[in-house]
């Protein structure tokens, strides 16, 4: 049996693309982390098992059996290709940055700023009063 017909993997990579460990689908199984590692790899899963897996992943059994990485990758392609904005409205995109770490940046650049600002003001204050000194 060549390795896109087999199950396992295909639950592999839905897992990986939810950004879900195995630790979790465990979990949510009721299983040993080591079950679902062995569960990976196999060829064909029991209808049951792979109906769990499915409503835990989100997905339907059918699109894990009929799961192809291309045709994914195409879906993904055509539609950010796509001049239709109400699809691209309803894919939620995650930031590849931190964004605590991104706030926190903003707020040391603010932070700056305002120092500077401050500085620059009070430069003004002096010379102002250097030149109403000089005028008495």
């Amino acid at each position: 049996m060549s390795k896109e017909n087999k199950i396992g993997p295909k639950i592999c990579r839905i897992r990986e693309m939810r950004g879900m460990k195995q630790e979790v689908l465990a979990t949510a199984l009721g299983v040993s982390q080591q079950t679902v590692s062995n569960m990976e790899r196999s060829a064909e899963i029991e209808a049951g098992l792979l109906a769990q897996v499915a409503e835990i992943l989100g997905v339907t059994p059918e699109a894990i059996e009929n799961f192809n990485e291309e045709t994914v990758f195409s879906i993904i392609n055509n539609t950010f290709t796509s001049t239709d904005t109400s699809t691209l409205n309803a894919i939620n995109i995650q930031p590849t940055f931190n964004t605590v770490d991104k706030l926190i940046e903003v707020y040391e650049e603010n932070k700056k700023l305002y120092e500077r600002l401050l500085e620059a003001e009070k430069s003004k204050v002096e010379l102002l009063e250097k030149l109403i000194n000089k005028e008495k």
